[in-house]
This record gives structure tokens, sequence and C-alpha cells, in this order.
């Protein structure tokens, strides 16, 4: 069974489609990152993953159940922390745990006391005088504190300092070895590179790709400057070396493909230095942004 499993989804809102037809498969504990630019579709998928949406056609379950008819049991399965974080502004952060928790049923107290160490916020100030920051570390309690089977986290990093940014990331790894799954959407595209397993990214309502991080870093761009000894001739270069600038000494450029292959050809070359920049996944993504489909330019 997978966390996430969405076929032929289709959303309209008069002529307008929000998702045309998508199939995506979230397994169990995997920290899966949900990309796409505003507008391809992402918070429309999320809505009807909450059973707060209906979608036009297609289906979307979540953990085995579908997630329109059995809303209110799937909902009790998820935490869910918006991009765009509402709270009751005249309670305190206390008063709002308490609250949730009694939504739970009661069983999150110590959890709730875990995290709020863990995220080291002050729960008895009221929450109209919370910075961003701290409402987002609030959110996240209320999104952690029952242990979800799934979370479903929208640009959750907002408003946190690096030092609380570590502490979220380490607790969503905890939760992918638990055996939950964290759906994580952000526009930090270093971020979902340093913490996500596989990736799908939506464009104009479709799934344009879905992959493991590891394929992508493969056919991500390396940025490689070489330098040549004096008096040396420049070696024939490897497919998958493309020079930006070159002369009698200097080689600089971009490579794409397996680097044990770019390291083979090095160890045969005549070398002074060399730089090989980790591999620039943004530019990849990005290309998947700003494409565009011929239907959607007619």
């Amino acid at each position: 069974m997978d966390a996430v499993e969405i076929r032929g989804l289709t959303k309209r809102y008069g002529a307008h489609a929000a998702l045309r037809g998508l199939d995506l498969r979230v397994p169990v504990g995997r920290l899966f990152g949900f990309l796409g630019p505003n507008g391809a579709g992402k918070t429309t998928t999320i809505r009807i993953l909450l059973g707060l949406l209906r979608a036009t056609s297609g289906t979307a379950r979540v953990l085995g159940r579908d997630a329109w008819a059995d809303g209110p049991r799937v909902r009790t399965a998820i935490g869910y922390l918006s991009g765009d974080v509402r709270l009751y502004d005249n309670l305190t952060g206390r008063a709002t745990i308490e609250f949730l928790d009694a939504a739970h049923g009661g069983r999150t107290r110590s959890e709730v006391e875990r995290l709020t160490r863990s995220f080291d916020l002050d729960l008895d100030r009221r929450v109209g005088g919370y910075s961003r920051g701290m409402k987002q570390k609030l959110g996240l309690i209320s999104a952690l504190m029952h242990r979800p089977r799934l979370l479903i986290l929208d640009e959750p990093t907002i408003g946190l300092d690096p030092l609380v940014r570590e502490t979220l990331y380490q607790e969503l790894r905890d939760v992918a070895r638990d055996g939950r799954t964290v759906l994580f959407s952000s526009h930090t595209l270093a971020e979902v590179e340093e913490l996500c397993d596989e990736v799908a990214i939506l464009r104009n309502g479709r799934l344009v790709e879905r992959e493991r991080m590891d394929v992508l870093r493969e056919r991500a761009l390396r940025h490689v400057d070489l330098r040549f000894p004096a008096g040396v001739s420049l070696p024939q270069l490897p497919d998958g070396l493309q020079v930006s600038r070159q002369d009698e000494r200097h080689l600089r450029g971009v490579w794409t493909g397996r680097t044990d292959r770019l390291i083979a050809w090095l160890n045969e070359v005549a070398l002074e230095d060399v730089t090989i920049a980790p591999p620039d996944l943004e530019d990849l993504f990005l290309a998947y942004y700003t494409e565009t489909d011929a239907e959607d330019v007619a």
C-alpha cells in the first residue's frame, strides 16, 4: 500500500484546468519532494488529498482510503502545515496545543513536551504576540504532535532560523525512519536536495518528472575548471563535457553524466589543477519549471 496513490486526477474550475490527468504514487516511508512553480497544481492536489476539495474526475487515495469518501478518517492520519499558518491570536500557544490535543483524543502530551523542547518554543505567550518564526514552530508542533502516518508540509521552513531548520530536518528524517511518510513542498531547492529521497515536479497541472534524487544528481550539471601544464597538448574531450571557455592552459565547462567517467578521463590527462563543483540541481529543476507545453501556448 502506498501513502498516496493518485490516478487520472483532474480538477476544473469552469474552463480552467488546475489538474490534468495527474498520476502519482508516493511510497510509504519516504521523504518525498513535491515541486513546481506557482500555479502548477500543488495546492489543489494537497486539498484533494486532505478531502477538502472534490476532484472533477480521477481518484486520490491516502493510506489505502479514498480521500473524499473517507475524508474524516483520512484526516486523522495526516499532519498538515499550510504555506500560510493561521492560528487563533487570542489563545496562548499552550491553549492552542491543548485544544488540538483534545481533538486527537488527549494522547499527544508527551510528544508535545518533546517537540516544544526540541523547537524551543514558549507556549505561555499569546499567539498574537508571536513572531513569524514562532508561529511557524507552533504550526510544526501541531502537525507533528499526533505522530501522523502521513505528514504534508507546504513551505515548512518559512521564518525559521538555520538552527531550527536543522532541528526540523532531523525530525523529518526520524519520521521517515519510523516508517511514516513526508510529502514536502518547497521553493527552496537546496533544502529539497538535502532532505528528500525522491521528487515529483508538476507544471501546468501535469506530472513532468518523478525521480530519485540520486538519478537527478547524475543528470545535473557539474562545473569543471581544468588547468594544464605549459607545453602540454590538450587532450581529446570526452562526450559529456561542454566547454564554455578554453585557451592553451585553461579549460572551463560543465559536465553531465556519471562522475566516474569524468574521473577516469582526468586520470589519463596531464593536469596542473582541477576543480569539480557539486552537481547544480537548481538549473535542472528550473528547466522543468520553465519549459512550455505546446498545448498551453496554442
